[in-house]
C-alpha cells in the first residue's frame, strides 16, 4: 500500500496521520504544539510524530509529506510569511525545506485552513463537485475556494481570509489585524463572547456557555448569536454572488453550536444571494477534524516517485 503523511499543524495541536489515496486516515498520532519553545521544537515535533507513524506500519510505502501550517505559507518557498503571536518565531520558517531535509521525502506545504478546505473540496463533502467554496468558522473566520481540486491561494498564499472582509455589523470594532469593522470581530467564537460582555452580559466560562445560555431562555445570548450567524451569513451570501459555488460547505467549531445558529447563517446567506443563486447547496463538512490532515496529505502526488518505510528518518 502506497499512503501520504498528512499533518495539521495548528496553535496548540500538532496532529499527523498515514492517508490513502483515496482520503482515508489509517493511522494518526498527536502532540501539543511546543510554541512556546520555538520554531526548531515545532519542527522536531513533526519529525517525531512522523518517526512514530512510519514505524507502526513496516512495509508501507510513503509517498511524502505533506503539512497544513498555521501561518501565511509561500506557495514556492514552502517558508511562513507570517504568523500571529499564537506561534513566536514562527514567521520566517523555512517549513518545506527543513522538513524536507530532515524526512527525506517530498514535502508540501500549506495554510492549515486552506489544507481544511482541500481535504473537504476533494474527499469531503464536496466531492465531486467542480467550484467548492469552504468558510472555516471557530476562534477565527478563514477560508478558501477550490477549483477542480486546485487550491485558489492568491499571488501571496493569502487568500481566503474571509473574517477580514468588511461587515456592517461590525463598524468601529478594531480587528486583529489592524483594521477596523471587519467579519472575525463580530462573527467568531471570541467575538460572540466580547459582544456578551460589552453589552452587558455577567462573565460566562466561555462562549459555549452562551449558546446554552440562549437555550435557556437568555435574550441577550440569542441576539448577539443572532448578530454574529448574521453577519456571516450574510458574508456568504455575497461571496456566492461573486463565485457563483457549485456548494458552499461550512466548518470550524461554530458549525457544530447548533440549528440556532445554523439556520440563521444559511438563511441569511440564501437572502443575500441574487435569485438565480439563492439555492446554491450550504453544508456542513463531513470529515471533521481530519480534513486538515486528509488535504495536506493531497497534495503530495501519489504517483510520484515513492519511497519504502524504512522507519528511520534523517533526524
Amino acid at each position: 500500500m502506497t499512503v501520504t503523511l498528512g499533518v495539521d499543524l495548528g496553535g496548540t495541536k500538532i496532529a499527523a496521520g498515514l492517508v490513502t489515496p483515496g482520503g482515508v486516515v489509517t493511522r494518526q498520532r498527536s502532540a501539543p504544539t511546543p510554541a512556546a519553545e520555538g520554531p526548531e521544537a515545532i519542527l522536531q515535533t513533526i519529525v517525531d510524530l512522523a518517526t512514530s507513524l512510519t514505524a507502526s506500519a513496516p512495509g508501507v510505502v510513503i509517498a511524502g509529506c505533506g503539512i497544513g501550517a498555521a501561518g501565511v505559507i509561500d506557495p514556492v518557498s514552502r517558508t511562513v510569511q507570517f504568523a500571529t503571536s499564537s506561534l513566536p518565531g514562527w514567521a520566517g520558517t523555512r517549513l518545506g525545506a527543513e522538513i524536507e531535509r530532515r524526512l527525506g521525502m517530498p514535502v508540501a506545504t500549506v495554510n492549515d485552513v486552506h489544507a481544511h478546505a482541500i481535504g473537504e473540496a476533494v474527499h469531503g463533502a464536496g466531492r465531486g463537485e467542480r467550484t467548492v467554496l469552504v468558510i472555516a468558522a471557530g476562534t477565527g473566520i478563514g477560508g478558501a475556494l477550490v477549483i477542480d481540486g486546485v487550491l485558489q491561494a492568491g499571488r501571496h498564499g493569502a487568500a481566503g481570509h474571509y473574517g477580514h472582509v468588511p461587515a456592517t455589523e461590525a463598524a468601529g470594532l478594531s480587528c486583529t489585524c489592524g483594521g477596523t469593522g471587519h467579519l472575525e470581530v463580530i462573527a467568531s467564537g471570541p467575538a460572540i463572547l466580547q459582544a456578551y460582555l460589552r453589552r452587558g452580559g455577567t462573565e460566562p466560562g466561555d462562549t459555549r456557555e452562551i449558546f446554552a445560555r440562549a437555550d435557556a431562555g437568555d435574550a441577550l445570548a440569542a441576539e448577539v448569536i443572532g448578530v454574529a450567524a448574521t453577519a456571516l451569513g450574510r458574508s456568504i451570501g455575497g461571496s456566492i454572488n461573486s463565485v457563483d459555488p457549485d456548494l458552499v460547505i461550512v466548518g470550524g467549531g461554530l458549525a457544530a453550536a447548533g440549528s440556532r445558529w445554523w439556520n440563521t447563517v444559511e438563511s441569511q446567506a440564501r437572502a443575500e444571494a441574487m435569485g438565480l443563486l439563492a439555492g446554491c447547496r450550504i453544508v456542513p463538512t463531513s470529515l471533521g477534524a481530519n480534513s486538515a490532515i486528509v488535504g495536506a496529505a493531497s497534495l503530495i502526488n501519489t504517483a510520484a516517485p515513492a519511497l519504502p518505510n524504512t522507519a528511520s528518518l534523517t533526524p
